[in-house]
């Protein structure tokens, strides 16, 4: 690895903690994009094998780009470790465990802690795209980076 790419990984871990990001969609591989359907482009950026642990396992920071086209969001979910946020272009309403929904705008970051309900995450804007670039550090042996949280059945 140059020195730019450390830079930039480091840059990427600093300002990008995500994304998160909306809901089932963290499962790309490295390069390939996916979206799904009318929901979010998520491209992996990198991954990167970390020197911290979680629950005492060796851990991988992996690095998303999330597109969402106007007024698009994803679905709820959690993610196996903690999520750093950078909105890059637009933006983004995000709600993370008990908190309020945020509106972030470009410029902004957010956190998401370890399996926090990620109930919010959509672009409310109707006319410009929103990018979001997330960094998500989980074990390496996890098996799923996104769960989807279960719908509740209709009252």
């Amino acid at each position: 690895m140059n020195t730019s790419d450390r830079n930039l990984s480091f840059a990427s871990l600093i300002f990008a903690w995500l994304l998160l990001c909306a809901g089932g969609f963290l499962f790309a591989q490295t390069g390939h994009e996916k979206g799904h359907g009318n929901g979010p482009i998520v491209k992996v950026i990198s991954s990167v094998e970390a020197a911290e642990k979680l629950e005492g396992q060796p851990t991988t920071a992996t690095t998303f780009e999330v597109t969402l086209a106007p007024g698009v969001g994803g679905t709820p979910h959690r993610h196996p470790g903690p999520i750093f946020g950078y909105v890059a272009e637009g933006e983004f309403e995000f709600q993370a465990g008990d908190g309020p929904i945020q509106r972030l705008k470009a410029g902004d970051t957010f956190y998401e802690p370890t399996m926090a309900l990620h109930a919010v995450s959509r672009n409310p804007n109707a006319k410009t795209q929103t990018r979001v670039i997330a960094v998500l550090l989980h074990r390496r042996d996890a098996k799923q980076l996104v769960i989807p949280e279960p719908q509740k059945p209709a009252q």
